[in-house]
């Protein structure tokens, strides 16, 4: 439908216009719209095709996907938490092959682009015994340690990260701040 075959009113908050603006305002407006992306996209994409090296590194990714594993740990542990008491309830973690398929792919080297493809997953952690007679294999004072070290970890995954974007700030502003 053209705007030239929209004879009606839409609503609009604008004081000025009595709250309604005309539909022919409305397309003209967004066709300038338009026509500055269209001229501001090429300078855009040599902008992002500059900066995405830098998010491509091995340690950047390494970080982002340590980050998105101490996010899933912390789930873990607080669904631990929760189901302390819980009789038959097994200990939650990362699955274990998490760090095996991380390990295996930073030593081939090529880290950055297959990366995406390996995400961290919960599962029953099968080094968990029970300790008590109702089968629960939760440790309270297991759970709080492991949360603490957690929040350390997770501490510094994000300065790493951050720095980096500090250097591109810098790299693209020129100035720290």
């Amino acid at each position: 439908m053209t705007a030239a075959k929209i004879s009606a009113r839409a609503t609009s908050p604008v004081a000025g216009w009595g709250g309604f603006v005309p539909l022919k305002f409305y397309f003209a407006t967004n066709d300038a719209f338009a026509l500055a992306g269209r001229l501001l996209a090429p300078a855009l994409l040599n902008w992002v095709r500059m900066i995405e090296p830098i998010f491509q590194t091995d340690n950047y990714q390494l970080a982002r996907k340590l980050l998105d594993a101490a996010v899933v740990r912390q789930e873990a542990i607080s669904t631990n938490v929760a189901n302390a008491e819980t009789p038959g309830f097994h200990r939650l973690d990362i699955a274990p092959d998490f760090a095996t398929q991380l390990k295996a792919q930073m030593a081939a080297g090529n880290f950055a682009q297959t990366s995406d493809s390996l995400k961290p997953v919960l599962a029953e952690d099968p080094t968990a015994r029970s300790v008590r007679p109702d089968g629960n294999s939760v440790e309270i004072e297991h759970e709080l340690l492991a949360m603490n070290r957690n929040a350390v970890e997770y501490d510094y995954l994000s300065e790493v990260v951050s720095y980096n974007i500090k250097q591109l700030r810098v790299a693209v502003t020129g100035r720290s701040a």
